[in-house]
C-alpha cells in the first residue's frame, strides 16, 4: 500500500462548526479527482486537550485518506449516539463534509 502523493497547491475549503458545546475550525483539502485528501481541525481554546486530541485525530485521518482509505470507511467507524449522530468533532466534520450521518 502506497501514500498517494498530494500536490502542493490544491484545492481546499475552510469548515466552522460546533460539536459538544466548542466550536471548531477545520480545513479540508482534495486530491484533484475531488476525493478528500487532509484535515486540519482545531478547537477554539488551543493548547487545550479538546484542541489536542482534534489535531491529532485530523492527522490520523489525513494518513488515512492518503493510503486509500474511503472517508465512507472512516465515518462509519468512528463512534456515534444511538441515533446516530457522531460523538466526536471528526465524526461531525466528516457529516457535514460528505451530507449527514451515514444510514448504512
Amino acid at each position: 500500500m502506497t501514500r498517494s502523493p498530494l500536490r502542493s497547491r490544491r484545492a481546499s475549503e475552510i469548515i466552522d462548526f460546533r460539536h459538544d458545546g466548542l466550536r471548531y475550525t477545520a480545513s479540508v483539502s482534495f486530491f484533484d479527482d475531488v476525493r478528500l485528501a487532509e484535515v486540519f481541525l482545531d478547537a477554539e481554546k488551543i493548547g487545550t486537550a479538546a484542541s489536542v486530541i482534534a489535531r491529532d485525530l485530523a492527522v490520523t485521518a489525513s494518513l488515512a485518506l492518503q493510503y486509500g482509505c474511503p472517508v465512507a470507511v472512516l465515518r462509519k467507524a468512528l463512534t456515534r449516539d444511538a441515533r446516530g449522530i457522531a460523538a466526536g468533532p471528526l465524526g461531525t466534520l466528516l457529516d457535514l463534509i460528505e451530507g449527514g450521518v451515514d444510514e448504512s
